[in-house]
């Protein structure tokens, strides 16, 4: 009797080993960079033969950008934002949710190395950073952007619509990219209470986007708009 259950436990396993390679060049990616990353400390690291990043990513520099997508996902899950978005929640209380969820892992306990990668290849952007952009940033801007959209009442096409999204987002950026020793000296209210950040935040945004609406809604708008 054949065995059928040996291709799906191969295939089972075969996951686990990208999975864990994905997790280990994370960490090393994110502790030296992708020029001095290299597949061979990666695979010592994870344990596994040197073939095995060919294999699972096909070269070095595709399980480098596999990790860039993974690190993104890890700070801003599209899914959760999808689930948030689709909510009978108003929309500012949306995104109330969307924020807390990266406060809370820019202030947690525990850096996750998805922060550093991001952050590298943000300051210092390799080739692979389209892959950065259009696999993950960008499928979550425009939900952002539908979303500050209804927020505002205001047209899509509407130039501060984009201005908005990115003021909004920037002080997300500042917290992950702000040394967690520099907080703790200089702003040490930012490594506090993770909740009251995220009132301020709100409180700031708002403001920003109440003025912001105000300022379009009262503008001309071009002929056929």
């Amino acid at each position: 009797m054949q065995n059928k259950t040996a291709p799906r436990a191969g295939r089972q396993d075969g996951d686990a080993t990208r999975q864990h390679l994905l997790e280990v060049a994370g960490q090393v990616f994110a502790e030296r960079g992708f020029a001095d990353a290299t597949s061979k400390e990666i695979c010592a690291r994870a344990g596994t033969n040197i073939a095995a990043v060919n294999y699972h990513f096909g070269s070095r520099g595709a399980l480098y950008e596999a990790v860039l997508v993974e690190a993104h996902h890890h700070l801003l899950k599209l899914e959760d934002m999808q689930d948030i978005v689709a909510r009978d929640l108003a929309p500012r209380e949306k995104l109330r949710v969307i924020l807390r969820g990266i406060v809370l892992r820019a202030t947690g306990p525990q850096a996750h190395w998805g922060a550093r990668v991001v952050i590298r290849e943000l300051m210092s952007p390799t080739e692979h950073a389209p892959a950065l952009v259009h696999k993950a940033i960008a499928p979550k801007a425009l939900l952002m952007l539908g979303l500050v959209c209804e927020i505002l009442g205001l047209p899509p096409a509407t130039p501060g619509l984009q201005r908005a999204l990115f003021l909004l987002m920037s002080p997300c950026l500042a917290l992950l990219v702000a040394p967690r020793e520099m907080r703790a000296n200089l702003f040490p209210a930012l490594s506090g209470d993770a909740e009251a950040l995220l009132d301020d935040m709100m409180t700031y945004a708002g403001a920003g986007l109440d003025a912001i609406a105000a300022k379009y809604s009262a503008s001309p708008r071009p002929p056929g708009a």
